[in-house]
């Protein structure tokens, strides 16, 4: 019983409180809201257009190393030094793979601005004020993705080898042989490269992509314009 009274006491164990009632609750009410915010973002808004399974994880993730890093660090003095050695090993932090595409990057970006707004807000900012944040980045995104964005215009480039249809004039035959052949409904063709060689091209297909369509993950999206 001595070896624990101390414990039970001063609620301290290697120089640390055991518990703090009121800012553990804090960070579980914090964490749940964000983790809720966070989840509904990705999972309802993002991921019916998307259904790329392995960004619903490292969006998730993100979610929540972000939040616990900068509220816990929040309550901690941090040297200068140590401080600019965080940031720059974030600097050294790469993903090597293919390239992330533009609209995948403004996901990652919602969801670490989301985590950031959550658990660096103080007392000075009121809890309306941090709903009413939340909530318009939730109804601004889904009006983008759901609303705005509907038909959002995507291509895929294709090696085609019947380069006899890739004339001006037999633009309609050859959409209509694409879609035999791939099952996409193309609007318009562009030529990216001719290789008479081998009588081949580099052509992209434009098309518009639906919520339910199932074509693979690697689907291009451009602008309506087509830039």
């Amino acid at each position: 019983m001595n070896i624990l009274n101390p414990l039970l006491l001063n609620e301290q164990f290697l120089g640390m409180e055991i518990i703090d009632k009121s800012d553990f609750l804090e960070l579980v009410v914090r964490f749940t809201f964000n983790f809720l915010i966070s989840f509904y973002i990705i999972r309802y808004i993002y991921y019916p257009h998307s259904r790329r399974k392995d960004y619903l994880f490292t969006y998730l993730i993100f979610a929540v190393i972000i939040f616990f890093l900068c509220n816990l660090l929040s309550n901690v003095k941090l040297e200068m030094g140590f401080a600019f050695g965080l940031f720059a090993v974030f600097g050294l932090i790469r993903y090597r793979t293919d390239s992330i595409p533009i609209k995948e990057m403004t996901y990652l970006f919602i969801v670490i601005g989301v985590s950031l707004i959550n658990a660096l807000a103080n007392k000075k900012v009121s809890h309306a004020e941090l709903l009413f944040t939340n909530f318009a980045i939730i109804a601004i995104t889904y009006f983008l993705e759901k609303k705005w964005l509907m038909n959002m215009e995507y291509f895929k480039i294709i090696v085609y080898e019947n380069i006899e249809l890739i004339k001006h004039e037999k633009h309609d035959l050859l959409l209509e042989d694409i879609k035999m052949r791939t099952g996409i409904n193309g609007h318009r063709v562009s030529i990216d490269k001719i290789n008479f060689m081998r009588d081949i091209a580099y052509i992209r297909v434009y098309y518009y992509k639906d919520i339910n369509d199932k074509y693979p993950d690697n689907d291009m999206p451009i602008s309506d314009d087509g830039d």
